[in-house]
């Protein structure tokens, strides 16, 4: 194995991190989590630091991660968790990098290069992009194969990005199961409240909508433009995809149409706000106090928080649906895994802690991930521990975290692609096109021609 010195720069405390997210490119890639952490981003520290995967002893695995508030906490909580339960000489030796990108570049370079030498043990990667890097290089893997690990604790949808030809190559971090949340006291001025919110259909939501703005003057939903993740999660909560057979399903997709006509008549209505950018999305429209609700992964409530005069007044429930009539949409918008690198010379540690921690649904690994990083459990039995079932006082003392964990196993597989971005560029700038007046048909259809015409290379 080659020696291997890689130098990043760690950060502090990141307060930017509460705005990315790892679902969305546009904004800083780190994924959404509570910045109000500091004594997590302590135990990090504030120096250059590398990692020589070549000097580590048989009780020590690296690994690369990013956001200092979010997912080191976590994977510091699985450190001694497994310490403390299973090996009192183990070391997680844990390098931050930036952003995720960071880590898709290591292993674009290695892989280039042709030595995977240069990767540490473990690497932290986005759900989103896996399978793509698994298509471009292969051999950067080892799978999950021979662990001893209840795979259906988690829900389907979760594991569909890491699953490949049935086998299982990432270990489920973050949750990042769709809320939508809702300011219960302005819902009240328009005379309506969060029970009316559930299972109805989008043309429903739009007339709400439209009574909130009336009397509130605030909008039920904005949305990054730039980086547009509702067509996505509108359309997996109908339980279907944007692609179908490995290619773009979008002018011929019925209920696609639909969704794109729903948001197109939201931002008309004043229902819907669509922000020019992601810092826009978050600051303005978000903690300038623009809206009604919030919809997205629920990585997204640490920013709802940051306006804390609306503590109690907000709380969560699921997505409406085209149909509606009682019935409840379920999506999912970012989140990442942990994968095991061809690099790992200690396979049979590597499986045996991150199953033991994370894949065990372990209650003291996720029960600290949760209070020092904000990270919510993938795993349905971890979900019900006591710490998941207390009540948030920001959510009017709701258990919003089980909420979550329970919605989260109701959420569709629909087909990924390795163009999932692309896609959502193309029809994000169709959506504005749309909105300033184009032909739906046609805007939707030069969408799918660029998505095509990407994917050709």
């Amino acid at each position: 194995m080659k020696r291997k010195m890689l130098s990043v720069v760690l950060g502090g405390a990141m307060l930017a991190s509460m705005t990315a997210c790892s679902a969305s490119p546009s904004a800083p890639a780190a994924s959404s989590a509570a910045a109000e952490t500091p004594a997590a981003a302590e135990n990090v520290a504030e120096t250059t630091a590398s990692v020589d995967t070549a000097s580590e002893d048989e009780n020590t695995l690296s690994v690369y991660a990013w956001d200092a508030n979010f997912n080191i906490p976590a994977l510091k909580a699985a450190e001694a968790d497994y310490k403390k339960n299973v090996n009192p000489d183990f070391k997680l030796d844990i390098v931050q990098v930036s952003q995720s990108s960071d880590v898709e570049n290591a292993v674009t370079l290695a892989g280039s290069a042709g030595d995977y030498g240069t990767l540490p043990d473990i690497v932290l990667f986005q759900d989103h992009y896996f399978q793509k890097y698994v298509t471009d290089f292969p051999d950067a893997w080892q799978s999950f194969e021979g662990a001893d690990i209840d795979w259906s604790d988690f829900g389907a949808e979760k594991l569909s990005y890491s699953t490949i030809d049935g086998k299982h190559y990432g270990m489920p971090v973050d949750n990042g199961t769709v809320i939508f949340a809702y300011r219960t006291d302005l819902l009240a001025e328009a005379g309506y409240k969060l029970e009316d919110m559930k299972g109805i259909s989008w043309d429903e939501w739009i007339e709400i909508g439209k009574a909130v703005y009336e009397k509130t003057g605030k909008y039920l939903l904005s949305m990054d433009g730039d980086g547009n993740d509702l067509p996505y999660m509108m359309l997996q909560a109908e339980g279907e995809s944007q692609f179908k057979d490995g290619q773009p399903n979008l002018v011929h997709n019925e209920k696609f149409m639909k969704l794109i006509d729903v948001i197109k008549r939201a931002v008309d209505a004043k229902a819907l706000y669509l922000a020019n950018s992601w810092s826009d999305y978050t600051d303005q429209t978000i903690k300038g106090d623009m809206v009604a609700g919030v919809m997205n992964g629920n990585w997204i409530i640490p920013t709802i928080e940051q306006v804390k005069e609306n503590s109690g007044k907000w709380e969560i429930t699921s997505m409406p649906t085209l149909e509606g009539k009682g019935r409840e949409g379920f999506a999912s918008n970012g989140g990442s895994s942990l994968y095991i690198t061809s690099n790992c010379k200690k396979l049979a540690l590597a499986q045996d802690f991150l199953g033991k921690t994370f894949g065990a649904g372990s209650v003291e690994t996720y029960d600290a991930a949760l209070k020092d990083g904000g990270v919510i459990t993938c795993s349905i039995s971890a979900g019900k521990s006591d710490v998941y079932q207390q009540g948030v006082e920001f959510f009017n003392n709701t258990p919003v975290y089980a909420e979550i964990v329970a919605m989260g196993a109701n959420v569709p597989v629909v087909e990924q692609s390795d163009y999932h971005y692309p896609c959502r560029t193309q029809v994000a700038t169709a959506i504005q096109n749309i909105i300033n007046g184009g032909d739906e048909t046609a805007a939707i259809q030069d969408a799918e021609d660029q998505v095509k015409f990407a994917m050709q290379g």
